[in-house]
């Protein structure tokens, strides 16, 4: 296998799915020639053509709009929101119609919409460019949230997005683009959605991160590794709907936990598992569940972002704290 950067297996994907069906389009704001401020889409115009990937005015509720529209003619739009700070602008198209529309028409309608967008810290953007806001589109029902945390799975998982006939927020991690570099198979595969994966097999304490937090888990297992504690990562993958069976599985084997998430404290994909595991599986546990999260303040400029940001330490820390427990 080919060891590949994030980015790359992401624009892999679009590629591939572009090729193999003549109903997918991708369009957003700049994703034709210049090929989207991270260069998601470089060189796919030029491959399939100004009718099959192109730009839209810097207005994302029309964005989302003819997401919607398009697929009343059986097309499979892959909608660029350039930043998902920028989403409030299209919630209405994502909550108030396309998550239910199958309802509204009784399973006799699909939409399949795939709204890829990138989040998070690490890098620095200006306001409103980072911020972690999968805990809102998390709770709306009929969406569902995936957020990758490796090339490999970027790229299965944006093909099963785009297989899929429910509409799929797909988050990318800013800061993994480029940082983040791994071995990603060749040719057309698909990532299952809705199941997360054990990416670090340990039997002391359960990690349970997903997206930009699974690296800052892997890290602390390592240096847990090396105290003698060894850590069970979970990365979710799939933020909604939650993979409650491996949860419990990690839960049941290890019996401890520490949930780690990007994004703030309050009302996030955290809360929701750490409420999910006291209501089915407490009898399990030997201490109390850890949470590493953001502060529950506004996302900082960028001079005070690495303070601000979690960081492997802090789940160390944690994980000392729960495996200590008495």
């Amino acid at each position: 296998m080919a060891v590949k950067s994030y980015i790359d297996a992401v624009r892999e994907a679009m590629d591939l799915a572009l090729e193999k069906d003549n109903n997918v389009l991708i369009f957003g704001e700049d994703v034709g020639k210049n090929g989207g401020v991270f260069r998601a889409t470089d060189g796919l115009q030029a491959k399939y053509g100004e009718d099959r990937v192109f730009n839209t005015p810097l207005a994302e509720s029309g964005i989302g709009g003819l997401a919607i529209g398009l697929t009343t003619q059986d097309y499979r739009p892959i909608m660029e929101i350039q930043f998902f700070g920028f989403v409030f602008e299209v919630m209405d198209s994502i909550a108030g119609q396309m998550a239910r529309n199958r309802y509204r028409f009784n399973g006799t309608r699909n939409m399949p919409i795939v709204v890829r967008s990138p989040y998070g810290g690490g890098t620095k953007t200006p306001e409103m460019h980072a911020d972690n806001l999968e805990g809102m589109v998390a709770q709306i029902p009929g969406i569902r949230v995936v957020m990758p945390a490796n090339p490999a799975d970027a790229k299965g998982l944006l093909l099963s997005a785009v297989e899929s006939n429910d509409p799929v927020v797909f988050l990318e991690n800013i800061h993994l683009y480029r940082s983040m570099k791994g071995e990603v198979p060749e040719g057309y595969y698909t990532t299952p959605l809705d199941k997360a994966a054990v990416v670090h097999e340990g039997s002391d304490v359960s990690i349970i991160s997903y997206g930009g937090g699974v690296p800052v888990a892997l890290k602390a297992a390592e240096e847990l590794d090396k105290n003698g504690i060894s850590a069970d990562v979970l990365d979710l993958r799939t933020v909604s709907p939650l993979d409650i069976q491996s949860i419990g599985d990690t839960v049941t084997k290890t019996g401890r936990v520490v949930v780690v998430q990007e994004a703030q404290r309050m009302a996030g994909i955290g809360a929701s598992i750490m409420s999910e595991i006291s209501e089915r599986f407490i009898l399990s546990l030997k201490a109390p569940i850890g949470r590493i999260a953001a502060p529950d303040s506004v996302y900082p400029f960028g001079q005070a972002e690495n303070d601000w940001m979690i960081k492997s330490d802090d789940v160390v820390a944690k994980v000392m704290e729960v495996v200590n427990y008495d």
